[in-house]
């Protein structure tokens, strides 16, 4: 990878991971799935006029956005508004990976190998440790929102698979256009009315930058350079660049909010990682170390 193909990668991480502090500053104030629905409204308009409607049925496209918008975005803000920490929820949903290893098992007939499986087992055990975690930054119905978040993200993984969209930009422009009224009706039914005048009451800078940075930065162009960056290499000298998600979740939790990074948070991270590590190149490092050893 170039270098600076290699700095727009880690841009588009670190924008990811500092995306979920974002979310904590607006969901201080702001209803979480009003806050979602706004951010899809401005990732929509005025983009939505200028790219191409995905080669995908439309009902495809509805699917995909509602799941992506109340399932993925709307769960991940109510559950760092329930006291996720911005940190713990850019780790935790790192997990969605190997739910879409199962979704495609059951659903696109993939095999499921034994380092995956060492991978998800090691994952499993760091998220039990993040549930052990008493320094105020874990909120058990919290983690489980976010978990759900994970869990709805590798559904919308496997919708696009099977739709065979090749535009995937588009397909995700088009799909927002299809999250913000599910998601303003999910904060009427959660909130009311107060949901909407406390919107108002509460609009200011921060609401507006939180809204503005979700929208622009970590979904349209953190998703155009990732998507342009697939492009031009192989997944497998991309993806892995995405591991540093969480480290920037964390570190932008710890300056922004002060988050502590115990000893148990470091062992689940290293835990997550490592298994996803695993999942990721075992199958890759077996082939290439069977030469090794027949010699």
């Amino acid at each position: 990878m170039k270098f600076s193909h290699l700095l727009l990668a880690l841009m588009v991480t670190a924008i990811w991971g500092i995306n979920f502090s974002g979310i904590k500053l607006g969901v201080g104030s702001v209803d979480p799935f009003i806050l979602a629905g706004l951010r899809f409204v401005f990732c929509v308009f005025p983009v939505i006029f200028f790219i191409p409607k995905p080669d995908v049925p439309l009902k495809t496209v509805a699917t995909y956005g509602v799941l992506f918008g109340v399932g993925v975005w709307g769960l991940v803000n109510l559950g760092i508004q329930l006291g996720v920490s911005a940190g713990v929820a850019s780790l935790t949903l790192q997990l969605s990976a190997f739910m879409s290893v199962f979704m495609g098992y059951f659903f696109l007939n993939e095999s499921i190998t034994r380092f995956k499986l060492v991978g998800f087992v090691l994952s499993l055990i760091g998220l039990g440790l993040i549930f052990s975690v008493t320094d105020g930054s874990v909120s058990p119905i919290g983690l489980a929102m976010v978990l759900l978040g994970a869990l709805f993200w590798s559904s919308t993984n496997i919708i696009i698979k099977k739709s065979g969209a090749k535009k995937v930009f588009s397909f995700l422009v088009w799909g927002s256009l299809f999250s913000p009224i599910p998601l303003f009706i999910a904060g009427f039914f959660t909130g009311g009315s107060q949901a909407y005048v406390s919107l108002i009451e509460n609009m200011d800078a921060l609401v507006a930058g939180s809204v503005l940075f979700q929208a622009f930065f970590a979904t349209l162009i953190g998703f155009f350079v990732w998507n342009y960056l697939l492009g031009i290499y192989p997944v497998s000298s991309v993806a892995p660049i995405s591991l540093l998600v969480p480290g920037f979740g964390f570190l932008s939790s710890a300056i922004f909010f002060g988050e502590t990074i115990g000893s148990t948070k470091m062992i689940a991270c290293l835990l997550i990682l490592a298994g996803l590590i695993i999942s990721l190149f075992g199958d890759r490092l077996a082939i290439i170390m069977k030469p090794a050893r027949s010699l």
